[in-house]
């Protein structure tokens, strides 16, 4: 367990008999993009209260649940399920809700999302060059004035454009999932994401979530974590970096207790102020939990 507090910024819940809701990666014989086989995390459901369950040793203070559903008619129907979970648990403490931006509902869709108390955000997860669509920006560019934190999925190719939109939006809040999702391990593919990521951190309006790094390690270890998560710190700073477990996908490679407990040992030389704000007061301020 680690000593700290932590602020969960990344899970997912789901309930695969909820006829309201869809999960297209969690059908049978549906492919997850990068992991070969996710089985054994596709149960009939995950609600808040299994994730509590799981999690009720590890100093888990706070959560943000990011979209999982895909492929239902209307996204507001996550959100409103995940609302009922925080009133009656408390958790989900913010709930990154699903707007397709690009579409002429998209006004209309955040305003129904903000009808519940915990929306603190908006993803869309695509893996296209939607970064450049000005259809998607239009709508992108309607979060700032709700207060909308846009949770990016990006990688390396792409962290210019994210950029871009930072720079052309600076009042808006970005935040670069799963450390920009480095796909491959090799010491060149480092050193293109080194350097894309130390731009992009250069642009003052965006955090990073270190999470998801174990998609691409399957068997990682502290120390073929350390230097993706060094540099996110680095680049960004500890008052820009928060951390996650993108839990319950986290499971296929460990245990809940031993990925915080990675977090933890990896940031244990920084100062107190610094390692509280990366587990839990930045995440706070930033998505205002």
């Amino acid at each position: 367990m680690a000593d700290l507090p932590f602020i969960d910024t990344h899970v997912h819940f789901y309930d695969l008999e909820n006829p309201r809701l869809r999960y297209d990666l969690l059908k049978p014989g549906a492919q997850h993009e990068i992991i070969e086989d996710i089985r054994a995390i596709k149960a009939l459901r995950y609600w808040a209260d299994d994730w509590l369950a799981e999690t009720r040793f590890a100093n888990v203070s706070k959560s943000i649940h990011v979209q999982c559903a895909g492929g239902i008619p209307d996204p507001v129907e996550e959100t409103r399920w995940l609302q009922s979970f925080a009133d009656r648990l408390g958790h989900p403490h913010g709930i990154v809700a699903e707007v397709h931006l690009a579409e002429p509902d998209a006004a209309e869709i955040i305003e129904r999302h903000l009808e519940f108390a915990n929306v603190r955000g908006v993803r869309e997860y695509r893996d296209d060059d939607y970064l450049r669509d000005p259809a998607w920006e239009r709508g992108f560019s309607l979060l700032e004035s709700h207060g909308l934190v846009s949770c990016l999925h990006a990688k390396p190719e792409t962290y210019r454009d994210v950029k871009r939109l930072a720079e052309e939006y600076p009042g808006m809040r970005l935040c670069l999932d799963h450390a920009g999702f480095p796909r491959a391990r090799d010491d060149e593919y480092f050193e293109l994401w080194r350097r894309e990521i130390t731009d992009l951190a250069e642009a003052q309006n965006v955090i990073v979530k270190v999470s998801g790094l174990d998609i691409c390690d399957p068997r990682w270890t502290i120390d073929s974590l350390r230097p993706w998560v060094m540099t996110c710190i680095e680049a960004f700073g500890p008052e820009r970096t928060i951390f996650a477990s993108n839990w319950p996908f986290g499971r296929l490679f460990a245990s809940y207790p031993d990925v915080i407990g990675a977090w933890a040992t990896l940031i244990e030389d920084f100062s107190l102020d610094e390692r509280t704000a990366m587990f839990s007061a930045n995440a706070e301020r930033y998505f205002r939990i």
